[in-house]
């Protein structure tokens, strides 16, 4: 096995914990999919040279600052970009690499700090190009190389919303109207919660002030209804919110958008931890999450989690926390004795406290109201790989079905190549709104959890040729 850790995702968290262990001599293996370290937080431009001011003067000191201190460790981590897990077990992950070559590294220390994908919500038009994620949207912007097409307009909730729209003004986009979900006297109520993060609140005020200064609505307690187009988006029909998240269609307003983004908040990425079979509890707000300890470790004792995988708690957050998992692995690793461990622990919980706090008061404002449920009609597409539609789902619901894998066997949803990142937060909320059962099970993935190229079989056939 590997004597090295190895760190799978090299965001805020992975970046963090991979520092730690220099920090104290050990070396790390760090592992990630794209083509440059910082997550979708703090990635940066894909070009060299290109200076993202639009995305603002916070943002980016905050990024190269993390960077800068990241470069002083370089030397000591072996960094593997362009590089996806595809699978992994209890020794051994299943990377494919840059040259489409399917690789084992073993590992005796390992970290998982994959971080989140969005949720996705299902409703009419919700396919058509032109509606796209709104954390893509801002992909898009941050790499510096495209912007969206036409009138755009945000849906959904949280502080990402503003955020982008802002970003998308300031970068020359043209931005039709923002719709937060949740009413604004939720946020009234949280604004002590808030106040435990005096800079982040008035971040936030200051995007609100930013908006209303150049026009841009902001409208709380609304939300999207569909999605209009033939081949393409061409109007966009939004609704008032009640405080499930009812839409209210008798004061639904239609206008022409050439972009839709979707924002409804983000979904651990689970498909690895589900895969190698640790275990997973149900949060409260309906997703599933593998559990972890105070010192960040799974199931086993071995295996770390940190940033979003863990919890979705921000990039600070993450630091903080794959700061905790880097200090248990020298523990375990006889690098620091007990006493030096729980102290440097102490000093990372103690800042972690009030970013929870603040967290919290987010988490209250946004709070999923399930009466979006009801937005598809019985022809929308809900598992977009095997076009499950909302019918199929009512149907097998009507015949008895009261779990994921009976909805699985019965309708095929999360059967296609993205194995339910895009239908299973759907179906398991329907489940549960049906059944009143917390826990309707969950799927654990197939190797592997993403499609391979013909080129990578190629490959695997040459080395065992090798080998003979």
């Amino acid at each position: 096995m590997s004597a090295k850790p190895v760190i799978v995702g090299g965001g805020p968290a992975g970046m963090s914990a991979a520092m730690t262990l220099a920090r104290h001599g050990v070396p790390s293996m760090l592992l990630d999919e794209a083509s440059r370290l910082g997550g979708v937080v703090y990635r940066g431009p894909l070009r060299q040279g290109v200076v993202l001011d639009y995305l603002g003067e916070r943002y980016r000191d905050n990024m190269q600052a993390l960077h800068r201190e990241f470069e002083q460790f370089r030397p000591q981590i072996d960094i593997r970009l362009n590089t996806r897990i595809v699978g992994g077990d209890a020794s051994q992950l299943f990377a494919l690499t840059e040259e489409n070559l399917v690789q084992p590294i073993p590992y005796s220390q390992l970290l998982l700090a994959a971080g989140c994908h969005e949720r996705s919500v299902p409703f009419p038009g919700w396919t058509l190009p032109g509606v796209i994620m709104l954390g893509g949207l801002q992909l898009q912007i941050k790499s510096g190389v495209v912007k969206p097409l036409g009138r755009t307009v945000l849906v959904g909730t949280g502080p990402l919303l503003p955020l982008v729209a802002c970003q998308l003004h300031r970068a020359g986009a043209e931005v039709a109207g923002v719709y937060e979900a949740s009413a604004f006297g939720r946020l009234a109520k949280e604004a002590l919660a808030l106040l435990n993060q005096p800079q982040l609140f008035l971040d936030g005020l200051s995007m609100v002030a930013y908006l209303k200064r150049h026009g841009i609505p902001l409208h709380y307690g609304w939300g999207v209804v569909e999605a209009h187009g033939d081949a393409e988006l061409n109007e966009v029909t939004v609704a008032p919110y009640d405080a499930d998240w009812r839409a209210d269609l008798t004061g639904a307003r239609r206008f022409p958008a050439q972009t839709l983004a979707v924002g409804y908040g983000f979904i651990p990425r689970t498909q690895l931890t589900q895969q190698m079979d640790l275990a997973h509890h149900y949060a409260e707000d309906g997703y599933l999450k593998p559990v972890n300890d105070d010192w960040q470790r799974s199931s086993r004792d071995n295996i770390h989690l940190a940033g979003d995988i863990g919890g979705l708690r921000g990039g600070e957050a993450a630091m903080l926390s794959g700061r905790i998992a880097a200090l248990s692995m020298l523990r375990q690793l006889g690098k620091l004795d007990e006493q030096q461990a729980q102290s440097q622990r102490q000093a990372c919980l103690s800042e972690l406290a009030s970013l929870l706090r603040f967290r919290k008061g987010i988490d209250s404002f946004t709070r999923r109201g399930l009466g979006q449920l009801a937005l598809p009609t019985p022809d929308t597409v809900i598992c977009r790989c095997e076009h499950a539609t909302r019918q199929d789902i009512d149907t097998a619901l009507e015949q008895g079905v009261n779990d994921l894998i009976s909805l699985k066997m019965r309708t095929r949803v999360s059967m296609g190549d993205c194995q339910g990142k895009m239908c299973v937060g759907y179906c398991s909320d329907r489940l549960r709104e049906h059944t009143g059962k917390h826990d309707v099970g969950w799927i654990r993935p197939r190797f592997p959890l993403d499609p391979l190229p013909f080129s990578a079989f190629s490959a695997i056939d040459a080395q065992q040729t090798e080998k003979v």
